[in-house]
């Protein structure tokens, strides 16, 4: 089963049932059962062995700990608890109350969240809980659905760091770039120039940023959003029918000190911000070697350690506001406890998704989907267009985007520099873009798990949601890449991809407005 098209059963199985059930554990569970017993060729006790062994290996792996992990499940708990501390010491309405009178519309709120997602572009996991945070008591002032915010932080989360050299993922994608570069004799690009040159090439990237700004302004609210929009302002239920599984939500648990002030929000979400970013930058540059720069800082940061070290440091600055305000209550317990149960959906979906991702891997279902590529013999015309497609569905079966990364990255080097070296970096370029479309439509992505979380909606109802106009973006770039391909052009593809988003946008806000004067 390995490395053939059978490889793709677990994916596509939990894809459908997704789509079918709405219940995101059900689907993750039943694919993990069903690539279990493909792995061991139907054989029930080997099946539920691997099982077993993979989510040990979540914790423990070669008889140690699995640090990273346990480092980002903990941030998670501290999450929810800051979370709590926000809701109860008032700080979260007082901010909302604040930030309501200087943003006086739903278009305003919804841009300033999407330009919160630009500005922080450090990480995709603390750009979507970060965001999350800030944005959230602004946009339930004006009744914006949590899954509206959730696809704004979604949407300008992994598309910004994607394009920034200066990111978590900029230096990955600079450092595998290196070593690709050196394997194949490409010696005509150092890895930074050619990831800055690939950036106006990565068309996804920049028409999903485009389409978050066009949202907010044009009300382009397409398919299950409008529904979601609608019943929002209408009746105020900014989560929907689907509670349940929903992370980081508190607004019916706890009432809000009324004494709250604005800094009992900002200055621990400051803390956070400067604390993780210092810690990163800390650990960064004691793991690098040679030269210490600011790409090899971010090469070698321990993300899951600094996101937790922020976290600590936050929830011992609330703990310390609480203390001034209610003194040592019994609250705090509750709070504590509280906070941390919220988080425990964001958890379980979380855990599930890594094992479904360990599971296809086993089954090697990228290998399979680049496979495709390298044995195919196309017009390298049709190469950046192709690696786009492939990439896309590699990171929506397998839920990564840097495994894609370190799959696609090196086959499109390698093909390109044997058929034609002017579709390099258009070709590169349409893997990390196709990687960020694919991670947009899943629902067993990290970024799309915390997005979700960050913003307090229901898992399913943001994966849906974010799918038109993940959609319609990866057309447009599609069209692009397309074009890129037979006229070895960057402005005028671009120009293009940005003109069917923007079009299309314009179209939708007309038809919905002269349907609204009849």
């Amino acid at each position: 089963m390995e490395g053939t098209i059978y490889s793709l059963i677990p994916a596509v199985l939990m894809l459908v049932l997704v789509l079918l059930t709405r219940n995101v554990l059900l689907s993750l569970g039943t694919g993990i059962v069903v690539g279990a017993i493909l792995i061991h060729d139907f054989g029930i006790w080997e099946a539920i062995k691997e099982i077993v062994v993979q989510f040990y290996s979540l914790f423990i792996s070669d008889n140690t700990l699995n640090i990273g992990n346990i480092l980002l499940l903990s941030f998670l708990l501290l999450l929810g608890i800051m979370t709590a501390f926000l809701q109860a010491s008032g700080g979260s309405r007082a901010f909302g109350d604040w930030m309501i009178k200087r943003v006086k519309s739903r278009s305003g709120a919804q841009a300033m969240s999407a330009l919160l997602g630009v500005i922080i572009f450090i990480d995709d996991y603390f750009n979507s809980l970060a965001v999350g945070q800030i944005a959230r008591p602004l946009t339930d002032r004006h009744k914006i659905s949590r899954a509206k915010l959730a696809y704004i932080i979604d949407s300008t989360s992994a598309p910004v760091t994607v394009v920034s050299p200066i990111s978590s993922w900029g230096a990955y994608i600079i450092g595998t770039m290196g070593g690709i570069f050196a394997a194949n004799g490409v010696t005509s690009l150092e890895p930074l120039e050619a990831f800055i040159k690939m950036i106006p090439f990565n068309f996804y990237a920049i028409g999903a940023i485009i389409s978050v700004f066009l949202v907010a302004y044009l009300k382009m609210d397409l398919g299950p959003m409008q529904k979601h929009e609608t019943r929002a302002m209408e009746t105020g239920d900014l989560i929907g029918p689907n509670k349940n599984n929903v992370s980081g939500d508190l607004s019916d648990i706890f009432t809000p000190n009324k004494n709250g002030r604005i800094y009992h929000l900002l200055v621990p979400i400051a803390v956070l911000i400067i604390a993780t970013v210092s810690s990163m930058m800390i650990t960064g540059a004691m793991a690098a070697e040679g030269d210490i720069s600011i790409l090899t800082i971010f090469a070698n940061t321990n993300v899951n350690l600094s996101l937790f070290f922020g976290g600590a440091v936050a929830v011992i600055t609330c703990y310390l506001f609480h203390i001034r305000q209610a003194g040592q209550s019994n609250s705090t317990v509750k709070i504590i406890l509280e906070g941390m149960k919220t988080m425990l959906p964001a958890i379980y979906i979380l855990l599930l998704a890594w094992v479904i991702g360990s599971i296809i891997g086993e089954l090697k279902t990228g290998e399979y989907l680049a496979g495709i590529v390298n044995n195919s013999s196309l017009n390298p015309a049709f190469l950046p267009f192709l690696f786009f497609i492939i990439a896309g569905f590699m990171a929506l079966a397998t839920g990564t985007s840097w495994g894609t990364f370190g799959i696609m990255l090196p086959i499109a080097v390698e093909v390109t520099a044997i058929t034609d070296m002017e579709m390099l970096l258009p070709s590169m370029a349409a893997v990390l873009a196709g990687a960020v479309f694919g991670d947009h439509c899943t629902p067993i992505s990290d970024t799309t798990i915390l997005s979700s979380t960050g913003a307090g909606a229901n898992h399913i109802d943001h994966v849906m949601t974010q799918l038109p106009y993940a959609i319609l973006s990866a057309l447009a770039a599609a069209v692009g890449y397309l074009i890129i391909g037979f006229t070895s052009q960057i402005v005028l593809p671009l120009l293009v991809t940005m003109a069917i988003i923007i079009g299309f946008a314009i179209l939708t806000h007309f038809l919905r407005t002269t349907k609204a004067k009849h």
